[in-house]
């Protein structure tokens, strides 16, 4: 017993290091495969359309202007820079992956969640309440953590891929464009966009953790259902759907905030105003009726202000 306890402290990593490996590397697998779509909706919202709408019908017959969707979008940005094209920026979003990761797996370590108390269907209303503020606080603290860790690297891949709008090459390699928003920005320019992300994030955790809370102690009842544990145990996922709309216009503007006069073509006039703040880029998509642009990628019908 003892010789197999001495064999487990000298040979191979830890479960929990072998683990948080397995999900770095899984991270960067889903990373590298969303990109394509990622890509797209980035250059959509930076709000570059470089193909003519086409026209169709919608559910009630009537003809109407849509804008094309992300296949016709990739197809065009592999003709313009071939298939690799589409990975642009992929380095420092997979490096913002990793950080994420580990980030959550050290905050699991100092604050084990093992160690909560969690809701239960026995809870009255105040203690579920309770223990639901503690749990979504927690989870709070943790992705706000992960955003600010990550967020340098966030900036970085999305100069590197509204570059494809002017053609630039300033943001080429990971180590150079770290060293020229240093130089020009300072530590700063890091974290441009930075509180709209954290502001939707919060925005997410809340509202999604409260409707699934109530959802599942008022609507979902056991002696009616038989699969109410099952119907639960989804509710989290479909009501994280739901509310990912309303943070739309926050990750609009945080990455309209991350290219904002940083030298390139999507972020200067005449392309775009040069904004002072994120609450100035927010009430100038308001105005326009724009907050919105970029939440889908199918299906997108030309604004009536275009036509």
């Amino acid at each position: 017993m003892a010789a197999k306890g001495k064999e487990s402290e000298a040979g191979g990593p830890v479960p929990g290091e072998a683990g948080e490996t397995l999900f770095v590397l899984l991270g960067a697998g889903v990373t590298l495969l969303s990109h394509p779509l990622i890509y797209a909706k980035l250059l959509i919202q930076v709000g570059h359309e470089p193909l003519s709408p086409v026209e169709g019908t919608n559910l009630l017959g009537r003809k109407v202007l849509y804008l094309p969707g992300f296949f016709t979008y990739a197809r065009h940005i592999v003709q313009v820079d071939g298939r690799r094209g589409l990975f642009r920026g992929l380095a420092p979003r997979i490096v913002s992956s990793a950080l994420c990761t580990m980030t959550r797996g050290s905050m699991k370590k100092v604050c084990p969640v093992e160690d909560m108390e969690h809701v239960s269907n026995k809870d009255d209303m105040r203690t579920s309440l309770r223990k639901l503020a503690t749990e979504t606080s927690h989870e709070m603290v943790t992705q706000c953590v992960c955003r600010i860790i990550s967020h340098p690297f966030h900036v970085i891949s999305v100069r590197c891929m509204v570059q494809f709008v002017g053609r630039e090459m300033k943001y080429s390699g990971l180590l150079s464009s770290i060293g020229k928003i240093f130089k020009e920005e300072g530590i700063l320019g890091f974290y441009v966009g930075l509180v709209p992300y954290l502001l939707g994030d919060a925005l997410f955790l809340w509202c999604c953790n409260l409707l699934s809370h109530f959802i599942n102690t008022y609507a979902v009842d056991d002696n009616q259902l038989r699969q109410a544990s099952v119907i639960r145990s989804y509710t989290k996922f479909v009501m994280g759907i739901a509310v990912a709309m309303l943070t739309c216009p926050f990750l609009l503007v945080g990455n309209l905030m991350a290219v904002n006069n940083c030298g390139l073509v999507v972020g200067l006039p005449p392309y775009s105003p040069v904004f002072s703040s994120w609450i100035q880029c927010w009430k100038y998509l308001a105005a326009q009726g724009l907050l919105f642009r970029g939440s889908t990628l199918f299906f997108r019908r030309l604004p009536a202000s275009n036509h």
